[in-house]
């Protein structure tokens, strides 16, 4: 969609374009064989079952409802909570510059992020770049998740922008396609070292 004017606020996605974040860092630690641990990721903690804390679920009761599923991976399982901070591993300094160049400049920035409300804190003590964020939508608070055009809304609303206003950076091609499709600016982060181009490009910086 090609827009026709040029946006004058940031809309960040958090997990792996500011932190960088994975399960299999955790869990790479606990299963020795690469194939057992693909089968675990594709088969048990899955991305499917870890986005009902997305939605607000709590990790207790999400890892409890699992381990009743697979009793024989429950000590696996508790594991995703119990060693959630293993799962990350540091940020995006080339990111963060952006934040922080942005900031210097006085451009508005806001957070859209699928995460439980029980991590977010300490999520945004990773980096000190979080502060610059004039407000942040996490899903597990609105219990709706990109890529739905709900939790959109809800950005709008909260800001008081227009799609037209907001640049999108995010990692996922479905949340980019939705965001796309609603009218906002969009940025697929795929490459780090694109990111501040890719915002000059834009006007913001």
């Amino acid at each position: 969609m090609t827009l026709a004017r040029p946006p004058r606020a940031l809309l960040w996605d958090v997990g792996n374009v500011i932190v960088r974040w994975n399960p299999r860092t955790l869990y790479a630690k606990i299963f020795k064989e690469p194939a057992d641990l693909d089968r675990f990721l594709s088969h048990v903690c899955t991305m499917d079952w870890h986005a009902a804390t997305d939605r607000g679920v709590t990790f207790a009761d999400n890892v409890l409802a699992l381990s009743a599923q697979h009793p024989h991976y429950a000590e696996h399982i508790a594991a995703w909570w119990g060693r959630w901070p293993e799962m990350f591993s540091g940020t995006f300094s080339e990111t963060e510059s952006v934040i922080e160049a942005l900031a210097e400049r006085g451009v508005p920035q806001f957070a859209l992020t699928n995460m439980s409300n029980e991590t977010w804190p300490d999520v945004k003590a990773m980096s000190p770049a979080f502060r610059h964020f004039r407000d942040a939508v996490v899903s597990a608070e609105e219990r709706v998740i990109k890529p739905e055009p709900r939790i959109y809304e809800i950005v709008l609303e909260r800001t008081g922008l227009e799609p037209a206003d907001l640049l999108f950076v995010d990692d996922s091609a479905a949340n980019i396609a939705a965001a796309d499709a609603m009218g906002f600016h969009t940025h697929h982060f795929t490459d780090p070292a694109a990111l501040r181009a890719a915002v000059e490009k834009h006007g913001l910086l």
